[in-house]
């Protein structure tokens, strides 16, 4: 059951972002990089809770966290500073 919410979350930020590589204005690429956040930080709770609960190894999880934290930064950042400009 979680496994399939990660699946969800991940592909869904993965179609997201594809998306927002295609916004035709401004106003549209920081509505779809919004959702990209969305989807990456529902992404990184469901790995954290699959770690909490004892689902998965956080060993085995640990570099996907990793990586999952880095993105939403880096999509964070990229909304902020599009909503700047």
């Amino acid at each position: 059951m979680i496994g399939s919410q990660v699946l969800r979350s991940g592909t869904g930020l993965a179609a997201n972002y594809r998306a927002v590589c295609h916004a035709r204005s401004q106003a549209e690429f920081v509505a779809k990089i919004g959702v990209v956040v969305e989807e990456t930080d529902e992404t990184v709770f469901w790995l954290e809770l699959l770690a909490d609960a004892g689902i998965v190894r956080e060993n085995h999880i640990k570099g996907l966290l990793v990586e999952a934290n880095e993105l939403l930064a880096i999509f964070a950042a990229s909304q902020r500073t599009a909503k700047r400009s």
